[in-house]
């Protein structure tokens, strides 16, 4: 009997082909493991589904032998599974030694480099000053009005700077000189973590603008209290944008040495599935009580960033439709926004769950419902103002809504 072909990796990236000339599916792997850019032909894009960990290499030549109307297709069976397994896109030994050599060289490193620079934003410093002045010129609401002493945290998208740029400097014009002292605890959205788990790490953050250090007594702190919830050098910040996004606002505002506490909360979705509270899984708990408790012993030595988005609708997200910023269905998404970002400027963490959860499992897919959740459990006390909503389409048919705020103390 056959032996079953090796699983292709579940944790891919799928995408049409951008180049007329070079049609396919554009297969890449989000976690960096791999840095192979496969464009799989429009004839062979049906053979993926043999890659399922159950048909062998007999199926796929009898699928080759239909869609090529040829016998001989011995090469291209060869071929196909030689380039995914080269490339690091199956369950494989290949894949598992790219992936053991990766967390290594992560666990190794004494910093964490600019995985985004150059594509996400400019990678040389003076490039990138002048984007980020820029911003915050056009987009800024006001002067900073932190001085009052009362400001201890904003959210901000993690959406690209390109989209976001109005309520990223609506957020971080409210910084000034007087939080330059403080630690920046960012709870940013884990898009690639397990669910229900806090990635740590005591790596500094380098970006083109210079080295942030984090504070290892504070992750090292949280590691020890939060449980088996708590990640310590969580390989997902090697490539996730949602903190280094935030961290090159703050070093532009405050200077590259800002002291940071990286966060990246992993989704809720056993809560979503069944209709429970977050913290009733004990690891999420735990590790609430301990966000919680910091919050309360350290209190304004800490600064909070949310690195957050809301919601994604369209193609691009899995629904059966187009959606465009501001009109048809998304007016109804507005409001529907609106209501959850009510709850979180009343920090009000059980009332934004319910709306979240109302439709079994976020038919809105807001992303940052996590850090927005974690945040309002650590720190009931506050008072939230909603400093700018947007919707913004992210391709021709897909809309990501998002906001800047600022929360101060009741």
């Amino acid at each position: 009997m056959s032996k079953p072909l090796a699983a292709l990796r579940h944790a891919l990236d799928f995408m049409p082909s951008p180049s007329p000339e070079q049609p396919g599916l554009v297969v890449r792997d989000p976690y960096g493991y791999s840095s192979a850019l496969l464009v799989i032909p429009p004839l062979l894009t049906p053979c993926l589904g043999c890659f399922d960990g159950r048909q062998t290499e007999l199926d796929l030549r009898e699928m080759l032998v239909r869609l090529t109307g040829s016998l001989e297709v011995g090469e291209i069976v060869r071929q196909l599974a030689g380039t995914l397994s080269g490339s690091g896109f199956l369950e494989d030994e290949t894949f598992a030694a790219m992936r053991d050599e990766r967390r290594r060289e992560f666990a190794e490193s004494p910093v964490r480099g600019p995985a985004h620079a150059g594509s996400s934003y400019p990678a040389e410093p003076g490039p990138l000053r002048e984007t980020l002045a820029e911003y915050m010129r056009d987009g800024s609401a006001g002067a900073p009005d932190g001085a009052a002493g009362d400001l201890f945290a904003i959210a901000a998208p993690h959406v690209s700077l390109m989209g976001g740029w109005r309520s990223y400097a609506a957020a971080y014009g409210r910084l000034g000189p007087e939080h330059s002292g403080a630690t920046f605890a960012i709870l940013a959205t884990s898009h690639y973590g397990e669910p229900g788990t806090f990635g740590l790490t005591r790596k500094s953050f380098v970006t083109p603008l210079g080295e942030s250090p984090s504070d290892p007594r504070l992750a090292d702190w949280l590691a020890s209290r939060g449980g088996g919830a708590a990640i310590m050098e969580d390989y997902c910040h090697s490539f996730e944008h949602t903190v280094e996004l935030q961290v090159i606002f703050l070093q532009h505002v405050l200077g590259p040495g800002v002291r940071i506490l990286p966060i990246l909360c992993g989704p809720f979705a056993p809560s979503l599935a069944n209709g429970g509270a977050p913290e009733e899984d004990e690891g999420v708990k735990r590790f609430l009580d301990a966000l919680g408790e910091m919050r309360a012993r350290e209190g304004d030595s800490l600064f909070w960033i949310l690195g957050v988005d809301m919601a994604h609708m369209g193609a691009r997200y899995g629904d059966p439709f187009s959606a465009v910023a501001g009109e048809g269905r998304m007016i109804d998404v507005a409001a529907r926004d609106e209501a959850r970002i009510g709850r979180i400027l009343a920090c009000d963490p059980a009332g934004f769950w319910d709306l979240v959860r109302e439709n079994r499992g976020d038919d809105l897919k807001w992303c940052g419902s996590a850090p927005f959740y974690s945040f309002l459990k650590a720190a009931p006390e506050a008072r939230g103002e909603l400093l700018r909503y947007e919707q913004w389409n992210i391709d021709e048919q897909s809309v990501v809504s998002f906001a800047g705020m600022a929360f101060r103390k009741a």
